[in-house]
């Protein structure tokens, strides 16, 4: 088993949900031999991503088979794999999640920030998606997403974190998933207004310091 399967394993025995073994790990197998020889902008194999997504969905609780729907979650768009393979491999409930996912992922801000487009596109995520699976599998996708934006070119920074503003933090809010908002709006707001991301860290640390003195 590799060291990463295993920190998933570890997070999965952790936040309590019943799994089996055996299936979390040949989905996994099974989307690192789609991903095989791909790589992400990051430098590291592709099948870096899903596995990520996977432990943050573990780390919200998550079920077994939305864990498993997060490590295929790339495969019919960059794995040349087909609905029908993953449905003889992981059932239809799998295949179905993760055609949802991938229908899903096609919402796009498309440069326009009119409040009108910006509530249709959100009401047409939760339209596509018609299970909340799908949304908790998304939300962790673009928050890994979000995490590792720094190596991609400033025009895509910026359009990621503002897609990301507009449409994924106002999701996370409705949700209540405050804490995971939070680190969201950390996020955008560092690569949409740089300077002021930097200004408000300096107050920040300097605020910190102070009273650490005072202490």
């Amino acid at each position: 088993m590799s060291s990463s399967l295993a920190d998933l394993f570890t997070i999965i025995s952790q936040h309590g949900q019943p799994i089996v073994r055996s299936r979390v790990s040949k989905a996994y197998h099974f989307a690192k031999q789609a991903h095989q020889g791909q790589i992400r902008h990051t430098g590291e194999p592709l099948i870096s991503h899903p596995l990520e997504t996977a432990k943050i969905l573990a780390s919200w609780g998550q079920s077994e088979s939305v864990i498993i729907a997060a490590l295929l979650h790339e495969t019919l768009e960059l794995g040349n794999i087909t609905p029908e393979q993953i449905k003889q491999q992981f059932g239809s409930d799998i295949a179905t999640l993760v055609e949802r996912v991938t229908q899903v992922g096609q919402v796009k801000l498309r440069h326009s920030t009119n409040s009108i487009f910006l509530e249709n596109a959100r009401k047409m995520f939760f339209a596509l998606a018609q299970d909340i699976r799908v949304v908790f599998i998304r939300l962790a996708d673009r928050l890994h997403n979000m995490r590792t934006l720094s190596h991609l070119s400033p025009e895509k920074q910026k359009k990621i974190a503002l897609e990301t503003m507009e449409i994924y933090v106002p999701l996370v809010h409705r949700l209540g998933m405050y804490a995971f908002k939070w680190e969201m709006e950390d996020l955008a707001f560092k690569y949409l207004y740089p300077i002021d991301f930097k200004k408000l860290k300096q107050m920040v640390s300097k605020k910190r310091e102070d009273r650490e003195d005072y202490i």
